[in-house]
């Protein structure tokens, strides 16, 4: 069956159902309105909400198969239960299920402001200021233009407009600044949407597009805000419009300073002591709606706290995918259909059918569509994009979608947008909507890619698949043992370059060490190594600097319940540096055992050797890793590139043909291919992070001889290996580890990755399954 005939024997299907739920539905409310009273309200309520929550799932699922976004038909399904087209053929049905008294009305109003909050909060969390950042002139340029040539033709208009489509004449000025404001808007989430499902998210015009929007809707809440605090005092009081204009400013400077660190803490202090994921939500929540409090409390509009609160959150290193698609699950399920679908139900589109209404109606779409699309073109231009990606940008920039239902919904509440006004809003956030997806397509689809570009592309591309890159919090379980200097020193390199969480757990030296008995100053090595290379390592890549925690196990607990206890709050990686490492009768030391069992995510264990073991926090790291072409030696060779990268330490790759497979030709020439392709292999990872490197194979000598050998020619400091777990309580790597751990006068760092989303699981109890936990094979 070809996909057109599919769509329209599903929409046939689709239609059939429809017709049958709002037959139940109609039959239902009868029954339950006959009841009267609280009973038959509530009856009425849930209702009403399931209506809107079927209709819009079931057209938002048309929209997409027809290439519009899904918010298109929740508004849609509010049109069609609506005064527009249900209230016209049954009108008795219309009436029967939303009946017109205001306390009804009230009872689902009471979700829809709340949604808004909501919708809000998750519009904030798909902001990326990051994003911003890197394309800020371009952005800011279009936004701009964008934001200011349609604000100022909807402020006009406003102003021209007949008396009988103001609710008060008296308060022109703020119906002319919700209109300007509500036509000079984009839609970050439709904007995003389109452009992610075509493939240009990464893209720089794609990017340009995102970030735009973004600002757009920054400055058009902020907007609102001031709009708001005016139409509360019914005119333009100066001295009113200063405090929202100081309040706002306060608000945004205390919230991206002291309230981005508050916010970070109370979920990661949720995240981390309490078992349940509602937690980290119902904390997500309280942080929404105390920023909407204090927002509401300047005078300003609770939807830029909101919009705040969800910028702050999406930020949260802490904010696991798990908890973020749950929080996103709620309000695509639920609150987006209620409110676009209430936004529908509010706007009566018969009264268009006056001819001078529908010709200023049409007058209204193309002023937004011409200033919009003109605006965000010449600023576009002006910012340093080619014409082609200006017309991309305009294109897109010109969705107005949920952004101006959410601004006219609140005009409308506020008694400062008429009905018909609201009305005319809707319907051309409607048409410029569904006119963008196709035009955007077609301007995107012209656009070749710069080779610049693609390797940006291919770059972010491999981080995405990338082992270090998607590290975001690590659990770092050290003495104050050369050991454990060495391991927290390469902890904050890994860390520091990525502003990555960083947990330091400081445990008690198992036996006394060499340099026991120093002053006190001294019992804080491994901390203050950790803290100093994080700190340089921020530096060198202008990174955020790390999040550095120490926790120290209570006296009556031992050392692997402590870390057992601890790795439930959710780490990607666990590093292991103390004292000793190695067992007195070969492999690693018990402790270290008991340590790895414990941890579910990815492990690396750390040997202090030659000079890191007189100086660990001073020595040279020049690096050298062994590869083989597996997963987990690609994984352990991420690992040696950042140290390498973020010391600007030389990095040489040594592949070993084992012996063995001399005895034939053949054998040989295949193993020396794989060689070299693995040493490839690394050395495109080494060419994404701009980082020379040398290579070796060695064909004649064992691996743990071979590997000692380079070492010592190439003078090198670090040896890292990517590893794989064994079965069994008693940690081992294998051979290889095993003879390089025994015979090694360099220092050692052993890799032992699994996917990150086994580490990342919180169902509960955050520790894997005992299989899971005994040992990964790679």
């Amino acid at each position: 069956m070809s996909l057109p005939s599919f769509n329209r024997c599903w929409a046939g299907r689709a239609g059939s159902i429809l017709g049958l739920a709002l037959a139940a539905a109609c039959f239902a409310s009868a029954a339950w309105a006959a009841e009267g009273g609280q009973k038959g309200s509530e009856a009425i309520l849930l209702t009403q909400i399931l209506l809107l929550i079927f209709f819009g799932g079931l057209l938002g699922e048309l929209m997409l198969r027809i290439g519009q976004p899904a918010v298109m038909g929740q508004l849609l399904a509010g049109l069609i239960l609506g005064p527009s087209v249900l209230g016209v053929l049954w009108p008795e049905a219309h009436h029967l299920i939303f009946p017109g008294t205001q306390a009804q009305r009230s009872m689902i109003e009471g979700v829809a402001q709340f949604g808004i909050l909501m919708l809000l909060l998750l519009a904030g969390m798909e902001t990326e200021l990051a994003l911003v950042r890197n394309v800020r002139h371009a952005a800011v340029s279009a936004s701009v233009g964008g934001i200011a040539v349609p604000f100022a033709c909807g402020f006009a208009l406003g102003e021209f407009l007949p008396d009988a489509l103001l609710p008060d004449p008296g308060q022109r000025l703020i119906t002319s600044l919700f209109l300007g404001t509500a036509l000079s808007i984009s839609s970050v989430k439709i904007v995003a949407t389109v452009v992610r499902e075509m493939g240009f998210i990464r893209r720089n015009v794609g990017q340009v597009i995102l970030a735009s929007a973004i600002v757009d809707d920054t400055i058009g809440w902020i907007i609102i805000a001031i709009t708001l605090s005016l139409a509360a005092h019914g005119t333009l009081d100066w001295i009113s419009l200063a405090q929202g204009v100081l309040g706002t400013f306060l608000f945004l400077t205390a919230a991206f300073t002291l309230g981005r660190r508050a916010v970070f803490k109370a979920i990661q202090w949720t995240n981390d002591h309490f078992r349940g994921e509602a937690a980290v939500i119902a904390v997500i929540l309280c942080v929404m709606g105390t920023f909407a409090l204090i927002t509401h409390a300047i005078g300003v509009h609770t939807v830029l706290g909101a919009f705040v609160a969800g910028i702050l959150v999406g930020e949260s290193p802490i904010l696991t995918r798990q908890i973020d698609d749950q929080l996103r699950g709620l309000v695509a399920g639920l609150f987006m259909p209620v409110f676009f679908g209430l936004a529908g139900l509010s706007a009566d589109l018969t009264v268009l059918k006056s001819g001078e209404l529908a010709l200023l109606a049409l007058t209204l779409v193309l002023i937004a569509t011409i200033g919009k699309t003109g605006g965000a073109f010449v600023g576009g231009y002006f910012g340093g994009l080619t014409r082609r990606e200006s017309v991309a940008l305009a294109a897109g920039m010109n969705a107005r979608g949920s952004t101006e239902v959410v601004v006219a919904s609140i005009g409308l509440s506020m008694g400062v947008v008429s009905q018909t006004l609201f009305t005319m809003i809707v319907a051309m956030a409607v048409i410029t909507t569904l006119a963008m997806p196709p035009t955007l397509r077609w301007a995107l689809h012209r656009l070749p890619v710069r080779k610049e570009e693609q390797r940006r592309l291919d770059r972010e591309s491999f981080e995405e698949q990338s082992f270090v890159s998607n590290l975001e919090r690590i659990l770092v379980v050290v003495d104050d043992s050369p050991n454990g200097v060495l391991a927290a020193r390469i902890a904050g390199l890994i860390a520091g370059s990525r502003g990555l969480l960083v947990t330091v757990f400081k445990v008690p030296a198992v036996k006394e060490t060499k340099d026991s008995g120093g002053d006190d100053g001294e019992e804080d090595q491994a901390v203050e190594a950790l803290s100093q290379s994080a700190e340089s390592a921020a530096a060198r890549a202008e990174a955020s600097p790390a999040d550095v925690d120490v926790v120290e196990p209570k006296p009556d607990v031992s050392i692997a319940e402590a870390v057992e206890a601890e790795a439930r709050k959710g780490y990607d990686l666990l590093i292991v540096g103390i004292d000793p490492a190695m067992s007195p009768k070969g492999g690693f030391h018990r402790t270290v055992s008991q340590i790895a069992h414990v941890f579910p995510g990815s492990l690396a264990v750390v040997a202090a050797r030659g000079a890191h073991e007189r100086d660990p926090q001073g020595a040279a790291m020049n690096v050298l890793v062994p590869v083989t072409g597996n997963e987990v030696s690609r994984r352990g060779a991420e690992v040696a590139v950042a140290i390498a990268k973020t010391t600007q330490s030389a990095l040489t790759v040594l592949s070993v043909v084992p012996p063995s497979a001399t005895v034939e030709r053949e054998r040989l020439v295949t193993a020396r291919r794989d060689a070299a392709e693995a040493v490839k292999e690394v050395k495109a990872i080494a060419d994404f992070h701009e980082l020379e490197m040398k290579s070796a194979i060695r064909t004649d000598i064992s691996a743990a001889d071979a590997i000692l050998r380079q070492a010592r020619r190439g003078r090198h400091d670090l040896i890292v290996l990517g590893v794989s777990r064994r079965p069994g309580k008693t940690l081992s790597f294998g051979e290889l580890a095993t003879a390089l751990l025994e015979s090694s006068d360099r220092s050692l760092m052993f890799v032992a990755p699994i996917p990150t989303t086994s580490a990342r699981r919180r169902a509960g109890d955050n520790r894997a399954p005992a299989a899971e936990r005994g040992a990964t094979a790679a």
